[in-house]
């Protein structure tokens, strides 16, 4: 990275800081990648530019971001390199002065797993530092199911806001939450909202299985578009050509060639070791391919979590992304190939979601036996509904199938998270549970009685 990439990288940590940091604070914060010596000199240059505030003396001091003047803001809160500036300056120019593009196979080609990376090494360790979140031990998905609440509201909302969903973040949170519809919005963006709950959920409740393919991309792109799209087009490579709003690029129209793109895409992104290179590489070429009638950009942002949700990472939500920086940056990927304005989003955002989620999880505690044994609790909340028991019956099968299903240590808590699931059990908490409405009300009326 240049002297310019770097200071910006120390800066964005410090805007992250809800409070001065000290020298050795902020290098356990960037990673490894960074070095003592360099930092220091950096935070120098930036206290000189008015960027950074110093507080304190000798081992006591402390750093932290400031907005001084309306350019070195503008900076903080764009994230934009000096070269991606140059780049989006280019994309921002009339259309009739930008001359049309094809799909760049060679672009796509040149790309080898392993030895290509769109993340340069020091900033894949600076988000590993802010985003690991396993212990060793925790199977797949999690941390997202410690978080899932915050990460439907947080990916639902910030996701359909980059598509133009005007709910607002507290509309988002009622309708996904409370079922609550906000007045004077449109079906179509409520749609947009349901359905990114739902791939969300596929996401987490398959994570330990999951794996990037052709099928999976297909089956995100359908719960995307669910109700949105024609159902002959719905999961299915289009059938003819698109064109991109605000840009010259001329995407693929045969459908043969496109499923084999996706295809190659989908291989390709296999062989990526790293979490966020993969995350990035698929947010990138998904969007680029554009193999899909609509929905394209929705399908690369939830495909883009595969790999965190999987490695128990945070989740890449898109936090303070603007609408009109996104939309930059995806046709300098359409135009220019360049993906360094992506880049800068997606490193900002992401730190920005891993210390704000932080907080939720301090503020809401954790629950680790519900969590963990999720799939064993859910089990046995199906047995007791289509065996029909209730009363002392259901105690017994409940003690019962704990003492066989989970160690001595987790019993307790295990039969508490049960009784509590049988309790506040409704239509809305039967997804993937393989038990119908029928069913649920033939086992509650049985309680009444």
């Amino acid at each position: 990275m240049s002297l310019r990439d770097n200071k910006m990288a120390v800066l964005r940590q410090l805007g992250l800081e809800s409070e001065p940091i000290s020298l050795p604070e902020l290098m356990l914060r960037l990673g490894k990648g960074f070095k003592e010596r360099s930092v220091r000199r950096w935070l120098c240059l930036l206290v000189e530019e008015g960027a950074v505030k110093k507080v304190g003396q000798k081992r006591g001091t402390k750093y932290f971001a400031v907005g001084r003047s309306e350019d070195v803001f503008c900076e903080v809160s764009s994230c934009f390199s000096s070269l991606s500036l140059q780049s989006i300056e280019k994309v921002k120019k009339p259309l009739f002065e930008r001359q049309p593009v094809a799909y760049a196979d060679d672009w796509f080609d040149s790309y080898q797993p392993t030895a290509s990376y769109y993340l340069p090494e020091g900033l894949r360790r600076q988000l590993l530092v802010s985003g690991e979140r396993a212990n060793g031990q925790d199977p797949a998905g999690t941390y997202a199911h410690k978080i899932f609440n915050r990460l439907i509201i947080d990916l639902s909302y910030n996701s359909s806001r980059l598509e133009g969903n005007t709910y607002s973040l507290l509309d988002t949170e009622r309708l996904l939450i409370y079922g609550d519809t906000a007045e004077g919005k449109l079906d179509e963006e409520k749609a947009m909202i349901l359905n990114h709950k739902e791939a969300t959920r596929y996401l987490v409740d398959n994570a330990p299985r999951l794996e990037v393919s052709y099928n999976v991309i297909c089956t995100l792109h359908y719960l995307l578009s669910d109700g949105l799209l024609d159902t002959t087009e719905s999961g299915k490579v289009r059938k003819y050509g698109v064109r991109i709003g605000g840009s010259t690029y001329i995407p693929f129209e045969d459908p043969k060639r496109l499923e084999q793109q996706l295809e190659k895409i989908a291989a390709k992104s296999a062989s990526i070791e790293d979490p966020y290179e993969k995350s990035i590489f698929l947010l990138i070429h998904i969007s680029y391919l554009q193999a899909f009638t609509d929905v394209n950009k929705r399908t690369a942002r939830l495909a883009a979590n595969i790999s965190l949700i999987r490695g128990n990472l945070v989740p890449l939500a898109f936090s303070d992304v603007r609408v009109e920086d996104y939309m930059s940056a995806m046709i300098a990927i359409y135009e220019l190939q360049d993906v360094r304005p992506l880049v800068d989003l997606y490193v900002y955002s992401y730190l920005r979601t891993c210390a704000a989620y932080d907080s939720t999880i301090n503020a809401m505690g954790f629950d680790e036996v519900r969590v963990n044994r999720r799939q064993e609790r859910r089990a046995v909340v199906r047995e007791v509904i289509l065996q029909g028991l209730v009363g002392e019956r259901l105690r017994k099968f409940v003690d019962v199938e704990a003492n066989r299903r989970v160690p001595a240590l987790d019993r307790v808590d295990f039969t508490e998270d049960v009784l509590e699931d049988l309790e506040q059990i409704d239509e809305s908490r039967l997804a993937g549970l393989g038990v119908t409405l029928e069913q649920l009300k033939v086992w509650k009326q049985l309680k009444r009685d």
